[in-house]
């Protein structure tokens, strides 16, 4: 069965994309714990982080980490948290979002009434920043 977010990589259902390559994306999650809490998704479909190829899993890492590198940039919080958890969704992706304290990382205190336009600010800093970094993959 296709997942929710294969359909979001394939353009079936909206996202917002900061990163794309030909192994991984990464997107807003519509439920932000913090402004710019961004998933990074492999494009192949893996249910458990502990089935994916070693290649795989460091692409996702340093992905992960260049886009971790971005947020801190961008929010210069404490940490950047990066987490999997991986149970809501049937496909890998790794959670990466900025965090000043263990609140931060509370999935029932997410922003479930996040607006487009505070969505839309956080991806095009990203992406912003992620060009300043020289990064080619961003997503456009």
């Amino acid at each position: 069965m296709v997942t929710l977010f294969t359909r979001i990589i394939e353009r079936e259902l909206p996202g917002r994309f900061v990163w794309k390559d030909d192994l991984c994306v990464a997107f807003l999650t519509i439920q932000p714990l913090r402004p710019g809490h961004t998933l990074v998704v492999p494009r192949v479909e893996v249910d458990h982080w502990i089935d994916l190829k070693p290649d795989l899993l460091s692409h996702l890492t340093q992905t992960a980490q260049t886009i971790g590198k971005a947020i801190q940039t961008i929010w210069n919080p404490e940490k950047v948290a990066l987490y999997l958890v991986g149970v809501e969704v049937p496909h890998v992706h790794f959670h990466v979002s900025p965090i000043w304290d263990m609140e931060d990382i509370r999935f029932d205190l997410a922003d479930t009434n996040a607006t487009a336009v505070s969505m839309n600010d956080a991806a095009d800093r990203i992406r912003i920043e992620l060009k300043h970094m020289g990064c080619s993959s961003v997503a456009g």
